[in-house]
């Protein structure tokens, strides 16, 4: 059975190597439909990958907060805030997959450089954790982050900065509402400037240390504790048992608070699901065009092979078996393509341009995944098998005496 699987296939070998030029093209088609589904898929993917991580970065795997915290708006500052934040803390990191729980203090009000005033959106952070934990989520400016040793030290957004005309060293005063509705105001020194590498949120962003903002809004509450894990993977179960461990809490997840992140994946999908039918729709018809012009020429060998007692499966089972061969070799090649495009995008990096709201750029790299490559190598194959066989049936089905006759 096998033996003649073999030969059956060296046959077919031997018929697509009779038009090498036809072949050759086929190929090339099916190669470079292959390379542009595997590299459109690996950019997306890597794309989920960093928003994802951008994401958890930001906020924390978990958010753990008063379940009001995430369905009301709050009339007073930290209205919906935690209460014992410490012992919370311990709490959490009691489970294995926990590597830091960050307290955070966010709040709204005013900063003053003595001439001019300008809304913020200000948060109370832990100092020596924050930045060590999270990892490069902001570019500095100038100066210097926030250590748990600099009381009354903020940094500042770079356009907030270049409005208030402020640089490290410069002293401003914030003024915000406390949690009993009274104002109060606190003096501060500006420790250094930086960005998001995002302009609306550069022109507004402040941070400094928790127990300063926490003084300032005349509270020992935190807004919300940003639960970072070991791995992005432990997110569902650990999810599961911080709510078991805290039913009085709300728990939500970092894709949770992530708008951003489901926005560009259902967009993704849809744009490049659409490009892989559109791709798919032309490697058929290629195979289709390639394998039809071929039997075509080949229609009086088929009588003859029918005559000495060839079955019509047989024929079709041989054609099949030239649309894989010319399908396995291209998209053999797209893959190799594809692993040679993203191997020489980490060995000479480029720049994608800033995306909307942003005023940096990011780098363009494509990720492997064994699952795309594979089913996309397997679709192809499926593709051109198919649509040879389909093509090869209605011929091999004609009447011997009319395929002898076929001019």
């Amino acid at each position: 059975m096998i033996s003649a699987f073999f030969r059956w296939l060296r046959f077919a070998a031997a018929n697509t190597l009779r038009n090498r030029r036809r072949s050759a093209v086929t190929v090339a088609i099916a190669a470079l439909g292959t390379a542009a589904i595997l590299l459109a898929g690996g950019f997306a993917l890597y794309t989920y990958q960093s928003l994802a991580e951008s994401s958890a970065r930001t906020t924390g795997h978990l958010i753990v907060a008063q379940p009001a915290q995430f369905t009301q708006d709050e009339d007073v500052p930290l209205q919906h805030g935690l209460s014992d934040a410490a012992a919370l803390k311990a709490r959490l990191l009691a489970d294995d997959a926990v590597r830091q729980v960050l307290p955070r203090v966010e709040f709204s009000g005013l900063i003053s450089n003595g001439d001019k005033s300008t809304v913020m959106m200000a948060a109370g952070i832990d100092a020596d954790a924050e930045f060590a934990v999270k990892g490069p989520f902001l570019t500095m400016k100038a100066g210097q982050v926030l250590a748990s040793d600099m009381r009354a030290r903020v940094m500042l957004g770079e356009g907030l900065a270049r409005s208030l005309k402020a640089e490290p060293g410069s002293g401003l005063t914030l003024m915000a509402s406390t949690t009993e509705g009274a104002l109060n105001a606190l003096d501060v020194t500006v420790a250094g400037t930086f960005s998001v590498g995002v302009p609306e949120i550069d022109k507004r962003l402040v941070y400094l240390d928790l127990p300063s903002a926490q003084r300032l809004l005349a509270t020992d509450r935190v807004s919300s504790l940003g639960v970072f894990l070991d791995r992005m993977e432990a997110t569902p179960a650990a999810q599961q048992r911080v709510k078991a461990a805290l039913p009085q809490l709300a728990v939500q997840s970092w894709i949770d608070q992530a708008p951003f992140y489901r926005s560009v994946k259902d967009l993704y999908n849809r744009i490049f699901g659409a490009l892989g039918l559109i791709i798919g729709v032309i490697v058929v018809f290629v195979v289709t065009n390639a394998m039809a012009m071929a039997i075509i020429e080949r229609t009086r060998e088929v009588g003859t092979l029918r005559a000495l007692g060839t079955l019509p499966q047989q024929l079709v089972r041989s054609f099949a078996l030239e649309g894989l061969l010319l399908g396995s070799v291209g998209a053999a090649l797209g893959a190799l393509i594809a692993l040679a495009v993203s191997a020489a995008l980490l060995w000479f990096p480029m720049q994608m341009p800033p995306p909307p709201g942003r005023s940096v750029g990011y780098p363009l790299q494509i990720a492997f995944d064994g699952l795309l490559y594979a089913g996309t190598l397997a679709a192809m194959l499926l593709l051109a098998t198919l649509a040879s066989a389909v093509v090869a049936r209605r011929t091999v089905q004609r009447p011997i005496v009319d395929a002898l006759a076929h001019a």
